[in-house]
Order: C-alpha cells, then sequence, then structure tokens
C-alpha cells in the first residue's frame, strides 16, 4: 500500500486509519477490510454485515450545508455529500476544501463499519468551485478544438486539482447534444452532433486515470442520461419529443462511448421523454443503460431530481418507488435526506422496492468505493495540492484558448492584428473575467467582474502589444487608431436563467458600443464572448473581423494569442450558426441555411 490519501494527515486521523488498516494488515479481520482481497468478495462480506439502516444511508447523497454537523453523516450513515455550484467552504481555499474533506471523511469512519463516503462536485470545466484553479473552457469551445488528446489532458489536470481537496467524485463531463441553442446549457455540450460528444469522451480517460485507485483519479460522471439536449423549443428540463430511434441515433451514443470507456457515475436528467421524466423511466435506465449497454456504475439522480418527477414541491412515495424502482442507485436528495430514508424504509418494509433493488445499488456503490480505494486512503492526498494554480495546468488552459478560438470573419486581411498597429479596445467583456468564464464559476449562475484570478482578454491584447487604448464604452476612439477590437457578448448564467425563448441578439450595452466604433471608421475586430451562437447577421457587414472566443475561462491571454497570429487559428464550429434566432432549432443536414455552417473556421494565410 502507497501512502495514497493519507499525505497530511493528522494524528487523529491517522489512528482511526492504522486501526481500520491493521486487521486487513494481519489477515484476521473482516474479508472487506482485506485489500488483497477481491473487490466482489470484499462487497459480498461487507453487506452481509449491512443493516437496511445502512444500505439506505449509502444510498444518499446530501448537501454539505444539508448537514447541521459532520456528525450527522455518522448518525444517518451517510454514504455521499456533494458541494453544489454556490456551495463552497469559508475561506474558499483549497487546505480548507480538503480539512472540510477530511473531517466529513472522518465522520463516516466513525459509523460502526466505517464505511468511507465518497463526494462530489460538478468540476465542469476546472474545479470551478475553488477560488484560484485553473478554469478551462467550456466544453462548447472544447469541441471547437476537435483535439480529444488535449480534452484527455484537461481531465488529468481537472482530477489531480480536485483530488487536491480530496474529493473524489466529479459529475461530469455533460455529454448533452445540444439541438436548440435557445437551451442555457448549449455552453455544456461539446457540440450539436454525437460524434463530437463520443470523441470527447476522452475526458472520462483523464479523469478516472488508468484506475480508479491511482493517486490523483477521481470518478467521473456522464450526464445527463438522456436527450436532454433535444426537448422541444430548448426549454431547460423540458420535453425530448423524438422517436426511440432518433433518441438512440442522436442523444445516445455517448453514452455508449462512455459506459465503454468504463465511467464509474451516470447522472439522469431532469428531462422528460415523451412526457415521462427520465427519473421515473425505468425503460431507458434499467433495460437500456444497465442491461443493453452493460453499465455497471453508480446511477445517481440530479439534484433533488426525484422531487421533479410529479412536477409538485415536495417528494412523494410514489415518486420515491418509481425512481428507486427504475433503476436508480444514489439519490441526491440535498436536504430532505432523512426523510428520504425513512419514506424508502416504509417503501422496502411494504414490498414496494424489492431488496433487492436495494441490495444491487449499494453493490454499485460500494463496489465504487473500493475501486477508489477509499476503504485504504479514504482521506486527502494533499500531494496534489500544488498543481493547483500550477503553471503547466495554467499552460494547458492556454492552449485550449488557443485551439477554441473560431475565425469566422477575415475581411481584407483585418487579423491577425500587428504590434505596430495602434489599436483601440472595447466592449463590456474585454477586462471581466467573470464574463469570459460564463456559469458554474465560484457559483453556481457565475458572475460579472473579477470573481477568479486569471488573465482577461485585455490584460492578453496589452501583454502583447503596447499601442493599445482601452474604454469600455467605446468613448475616445477617433480616425488615428489603425483597428478597433470590442469584446462583447453574453454576461454569465446556467441553467434556467440562461434560457433564450425570446431574442438571441447583443444587449443595448454591447450595440451602443459597436455603434460608436461604427462611426468612427476604424475597422472593427469583434471577439465574441459567448456560450452559443448569437443572432448577429444584421450588424455583421459592420464589421472586419469576427472571432467566436465562447467562454474561454481564465487564461484570456489564448485569445490574443489568436488575434496576434502567434497561433493561426484551427477552430471549427461545433454548431451550426443561424441567420435568425427564428430559425432555431438549426442543425447541420436539416437543409436551413446557415450564416456559418457546422465545422466552418478560417487560417490565416501564410502571409502575414
Amino acid at each position: 500500500m502507497g501512502l495514497g490519501r493519507r499525505l497530511g494527515i493528522g494524528a487523529l486521523a491517522l489512528g482511526l486509519l492504522v486501526a481500520s488498516e491493521t486487521p486487513a494488515l494481519a489477515g484476521n479481520g473482516p474479508a472487506y477490510q482485506d485489500s488483497r482481497r477481491p473487490v466482489k468478495v470484499r462487497v459480498a462480506d461487507l453487506m452481509s454485515r449491512m443493516s437496511l439502516d445502512d444500505k439506505l444511508g449509502q444510498m444518499m447523497q446530501a448537501e454539505r450545508l444539508g448537514v447541521k454537523s459532520p456528525a450527522d453523516v455518522t448518525t444517518g450513515r451517510l454514504g455521499s455529500l456533494l458541494s453544489g455550484g454556490s456551495s463552497q467552504p469559508t475561506p474558499n481555499t483549497p487546505v480548507t476544501w480538503a480539512d472540510m474533506y477530511d473531517g466529513f471523511q472522518k465522520a463516516a469512519l466513525a459509523t460502526p463499519l466505517g464505511i468511507p463516503l465518497i463526494y462530489g462536485v460538478d468540476a465542469v470545466h476546472g474545479h470551478n468551485g475553488l477560488y484560484g484553479a485553473t478554469v478551462y473552457p467550456h466544453n462548447i469551445g472544447l469541441g471547437a478544438t476537435r483535439d480529444p488528446r488535449l480534452v484527455e489532458k484537461i481531465g488529468r489536470a481537472t482530477a489531480e486539482e480536485v483530488s487536491g481537496t480530496g474529493i473524489d467524485w466529479d459529475f461530469a463531463p455533460c455529454l448533452c447534444v445540444a439541438r436548440n441553442d435557445r437551451w442555457g446549457r448549449t455552453y455544456e455540450s461539446f457540440g450539436e452532433v454525437p460524434q463530437l460528444a463520443t470523441e470527447m469522451t476522452s475526458i472520462i480517460t483523464g479523469l478516472q486515470g488508468r484506475s480508479l485507485d491511482r493517486p490523483g483519479s477521481v470518478m467521473a460522471t456522464a450526464k445527463h442520461y438522456v436527450g436532454d439536449g433535444g426537448t422541444t423549443g430548448g426549454v431547460n428540463e423540458g420535453n425530448t419529443e423524438v422517436s426511440e430511434q432518433e433518441l438512440r441515433q442522436i442523444h445516445l451514443p455517448p453514452f455508449k462511448a462512455a459506459v465503454q470507456r468504463g465511467v464509474g457515475s451516470v447522472m439522469i436528467s431532469y428531462s422528460s421523454w415523451n412526457s415521462v421524466k427520465l427519473h421515473a423511466n425505468s425503460y431507458l435506465i434499467n433495460d437500456v443503460l444497465k442491461k443493453e449497454l452493460g453499465f455497471k456504475g453508480i446511477v445517481v439522480s440530479d439534484y433533488n431530481g426525484v422531487d421533479k418527477i410529479d412536477g409538485k414541491t415536495g417528494f412523494t412515495p410514489e415518486e420515491v418507488e418509481a425512481s428507486i424502482n427504475a433503476g436508480i442507485d444514489m439519490v441526491m436528495v440535498p436536504f430532505e435526506w432523512q426523510k428520504f430514508i425513512d419514506t424508502l424504509r416504509t417503501l422496502v418494509q411494504e414490498g414496494r422496492v424489492p431488496m433487492s433493488r436495494i441490495d444491487d445499488a449499494n453493490r454499485r456503490i460500494l463496489t465504487k468505493k473500493f475501486e477508489l480505494g477509499l476503504f485504504e486512503h479514504p482521506l486527502t492526498d494533499r500531494r496534489f495540492l500544488n498543481t493547483i494554480d500550477s503553471k503547466q495546468h495554467r499552460d494547458l488552459a492556454r492552449q485550449a484558448v488557443r485551439e477554441s478560438q473560431v475565425l469566422l470573419k477575415n475581411e481584407n486581411h483585418v487579423l491577425p492584428l500587428s504590434r505596430r498597429e495602434k489599436i483601440f479596445v472595447a466592449g463590456k467583456s474585454a477586462d471581466d473575467i467573470g464574463n469570459q468564464s460564463g456559469g458554474w464559476t465560484v457559483g453556481w449562475q457565475g458572475t460579472s467582474g473579477p470573481v477568479i484570478p486569471g488573465t482577461t482578454i485585455l490584460q492578453g491584447i496589452k501583454s502583447s502589444s503596447s499601442k493599445v487604448t482601452y474604454a469600455k464604452d467605446g468613448t475616445g476612439i477617433d480616425k488615428s487608431y489603425d483597428v478597433a477590437v470590442a469584446v462583447v457578448g453574453e454576461t454569465p448564467y446556467a441553467e434556467g436563467k440562461g434560457d433564450r425563448p425570446q431574442g438571441m441578439g447583443l444587449d443595448a450595452t454591447d450595440l451602443a458600443t459597436l455603434q460608436k466604433l461604427k462611426d468612427s471608421g476604424v475597422p472593427t475586430v469583434v471577439v465574441l464572448v459567448s456560450g452559443r451562437p448569437l443572432d448577429i447577421a444584421a450588424q455583421l457587414p459592420d464589421w472586419a473581423g469576427l472571432v467566436e472566443s465562447w467562454l474561454p475561462g481564465s487564461e484570456g491571454q489564448g485569445v490574443a494569442d489568436v488575434l496576434f497570429g502567434d497561433y493561426n487559428p484551427t477552430g471549427k464550429l461545433p454548431v451550426t450558426w443561424m441567420r435568425s434566432a427564428d430559425q432555431q432549432p438549426i442543425n447541420v443536414g436539416d437543409g436551413k441555411p446557415a450564416l456559418f455552417p457546422f465545422g466552418y473556421g478560417l487560417h490565416y494565410s501564410r502571409h502575414w
């Protein structure tokens, strides 16, 4: 046994671990404590010792804010905790995260059987809930790179930073195939065709490593199963009204690829398929995912997902019965986990949920805990603290930013910019790292402003040229400038808030800034910071150049690398760009005329 997660632990924790490991080392303790035994043997031995309350507790995942103290973990025999998108410890530092994790883990080890918990976070573009972590481009930008090997490296880098704070479970990647850009989660999709999301399942290999028990590995989650990107109108948590053939052709392939890569967990979608909520869909979970695709890992609900089956607030026994029997193994019940345990216990005692279903769920959960090495090394492996904000990870993110930029227009070779030119920079997102990082950045919905450390696009431009003037609203531009760069687009959002059922154009602030630049007569290059294509056809003739930057994250220098020609743009559109919002949904192959087709992306000539 290596030191693993035991590095940096205190004397109390070390004593706990020695006590729990001594029987295994001596070979005279319970089989489940013996790391030399096969996982199946250890799982069977442990389950033979578990009470019904032990088993029900393993199936619960509570929000850390939903437990009054670590003692709740012990008394509730909770199998899992999570930090939601806006649930960070105070202060939000790596060591505070690690200490928090270890405190909860010690509480789990204090249960009669000493079953460690597994802790999950939404690290969807780096360890984005942690202040100071490297924040990578969102998935839509990674889809534009067409670079699965790069994405695998990002998975590994993310896993290291997540591991450094103790966390062992990442609710990523999102493998949705976004078919309507009105959907507020479009940026969480790698693109509009299943092939792109399938290729980018390489991130799972990066997150999980060659085996889950290796240092720096975390369990990945394929989400949201299945069809969440195909809802009518792009409505979040909506209804995907398609045939089974289309569901299988468009939305299922990335999940099949994820299962083949050995993904540890699959999260169920809030959405419905032909008016049946996925959280209650036994056919798609039990028959298709578990039996047909052969998935052996943990099926986890989304946040309060069971509560949403009947569309009313507060989960009912009927919802609990439907979801567990449909094949959900672990239930994300942020705050009412004790009520859920009590409800499920009654359902088991009444025979409405068979004990075989409870055992199947526990077998899957415990198997992953053993495979992760949590029984041997339950506490934080603090060797990985020094990977957080490392130059290596920042350089990788900068590479991802460069590769994700898509050059859409370059009239009269206005790009690349010359360091000899006098450059005017404007736009609300030029010097706003919150805007360029988007949602799920130290907060669920994200925030404008200096929310994380890093390099803004303006800082990147200024570090590339000494002849730069900046005014956020465009004030002060005149004909003395050779070129203007306008960094405009969307402000941060996540699911729900991000849906755009009405217009999809630029806001009044952006349009006013762009008008000032146009009135000056200076050629304008627009850098669009957005989580999806925007309705810009009316303004496009005014622009000499257009670069779609997506949501690049913490390394804005990567945008400047492309603008100044230090890197020739290679990004390709992962989605079809509409001519107008009323074309939505618009996707490759549907015959609708696009402003820019799927796969479009220009390069600079060789002579700049």
